[in-house]
């Protein structure tokens, strides 16, 4: 008996015939000081389709971000992270047919790989028995293993602003209502950073005055984005993670500098090298467009990027199911 065979033993197929959809939106992770902790949730959309074959085949079908690059096969994130959902539910598939229609850049610190594995685990947990799908918390608890940290899985499963916390090896988070007049804008570069190298260059340990600077500007930011979008420069003010990263980003790290000398309220977007602005209202949102294009023209003509003006995703993962 092989590996796969022994692992199904006592696991129970899965119906044929379902067809699952789920939306989840990118999200934003840190937003400045909330290194691992805070995140947004971002109305930029990937749309995973999973149907149940009556045959065992596997068919998977990958548009936009990442078609050229990603595999479709057993290997991929999304089947992956399936086949743990499946298992931790007592389950397995037979054949699958997988579309992902992919918009969020990947590589980007847009959290599409947390956005990939809450879309499968969330699907997989809509195409078992009702009597044994679990809620949002399980899903948090499952995708948070799978990632090693909440900060963008839970924004991508609850929409919103994201606080989350780890006691042990079980994850918690808490969903806080942003302020109407903040507009997330995002400028993309059409360069990659991997989350482990971005990691890599952090110090294995910060002083004790940085660490106490870094949670009053957490706190304070977490004001500024329910309440008082004034402070939101202030509050974004990081000094755990971001200085230490700009070497592998100095495009990226070199337009932050710019914007908050602006005066706008600019920070790496997860592990970078996307720049994230919080900007509060629709007039400094434009401005802040304009500064980006004026900037990235006339300071790094060699790098492609992408200006999107966002709106704060308030749902998280939307699923629907449909079953013969």
């Amino acid at each position: 008996m092989d590996t796969t065979s022994q692992a199904a033993v006592g696991l129970q197929l899965i119906d044929a015939g379902q067809t699952v959809t789920v939306r989840v939106p990118a999200t934003s992770a840190n937003l400045g000081p909330g290194y691992d902790s805070l995140g947004l949730a971002l109305a930029l959309h990937d749309t995973l389709t999973v149907e149940s074959l009556e045959t065992d085949e596997l068919l998977f079908d990958l548009r936009g971000e990442g078609a050229e690059t990603l595999p479709r096969d057993a290997s991929h994130l999304v089947i992956r992270a399936m086949e743990a959902a499946f298992e931790r539910l007592g389950f397995r598939h037979g054949g699958l047919k997988v579309t992902a229609d992919n918009i969020n850049p990947h590589g980007r610190g847009l959290g599409s790989s947390a956005s990939a594995v809450v879309a499968a685990v969330s699907a997989a947990n809509a195409m078992v028995p009702a009597e044994s799908r679990r809620g949002q918390d399980w899903i948090l608890q499952l995708t948070s293993e799978l990632e090693g940290h909440p900060d963008n899985v839970a924004p991508a499963i609850f929409g919103g602003l994201a606080l989350s916390w780890q006691d042990s090896d079980r994850y918690s988070s808490t969903s806080a209502t942003v302020a109407g007049s903040v507009i997330p804008i995002v400028a993309v570069p059409d360069y990659e950073l991997s989350t482990e190298a971005a990691r890599a260059l952090l110090p294995a340990s910060v002083g004790h005055h940085a660490a106490a600077m870094n949670a009053g500007r957490a706190a304070l930011l977490i004001h500024a984005l329910t309440h008082k979008p004034e402070f939101l420069l202030a509050g974004t003010e990081d000094y755990l993670h971001q200085s230490y990263r700009a070497e592998a980003m100095r495009p990226s790290a070199a337009l932050i500098s710019a914007l908050r000398t602006a005066g706008h309220a600019a920070v790496v977007s997860g592990a970078g090298p996307t720049v994230l602005v919080l900007a509060d209202g629709e007039a400094e949102a434009l401005a802040v467009v304009r500064f980006i294009e004026q900037f990235v023209d006339a300071n790094t003509p060699d790098i492609g990027w992408r200006v999107l003006k966002l709106a704060v995703d308030v749902e998280g993962a939307k699923v629907e199911v449909h079953r013969r």
